[in-house]
């Protein structure tokens, strides 16, 4: 490893999750700032099309994103037509958000996109180093999620 932090710090794992990360993370903005979407975008679009049409609360749970955050997502995907809101048949106070045709057509081509983030970031790594690298994460990530 070419660097010139201590290698107390570098052969850390929390570090090296997180210097990883940070750079997975510019090559996922990058890669979809490519094709006109961000990450929240993808996150609605997937959650909507894996769970179908949801309030803004629970497509808020699913997908992560802080209701703040989801909203100008939601609003930002509307605008293109990529969901559609509409009142929920059971509360009129609150809407439904649902995927529509155009919006499933970006999330093939956001799938495409970071099915080629995900080949630069994993470069030097062979399938079976990739399939471990992704079990070890889920194992880890599983963990922390249920102790927090």
């Amino acid at each position: 490893m070419d660097t010139t932090e201590p290698t107390r710090l570098t052969g850390l794992p929390s570090w090296l999750l997180t210097q990883t990360a940070a750079h997975a993370g510019r090559l996922v903005s990058e890669g979809l700032a490519g094709v006109e979407a961000r990450g929240y975008h993808y996150r609605v679009l997937a959650t909507l099309d894996e769970y179908g049409p949801a309030s803004q609360a629970d497509l808020g749970r699913r997908s992560g994103i802080h209701l703040s955050d989801l909203v100008a997502a939601i609003n930002e995907l509307a605008a293109r037509g990529y969901v559609q809101r509409s009142p929920d048949p059971d509360d009129r106070r609150r809407n439904v958000v649902t995927v529509t045709d155009a919006g499933r057509r970006q999330l093939a081509a956001l799938d495409e996109q970071l099915a080629a983030v995900q080949q630069r970031l994993l470069t030097p790594l062979d399938g079976e180093e990739r399939a471990q690298l992704a079990a070890l994460l889920t194992k880890l990530l599983a963990y922390h999620r249920l102790s927090s």
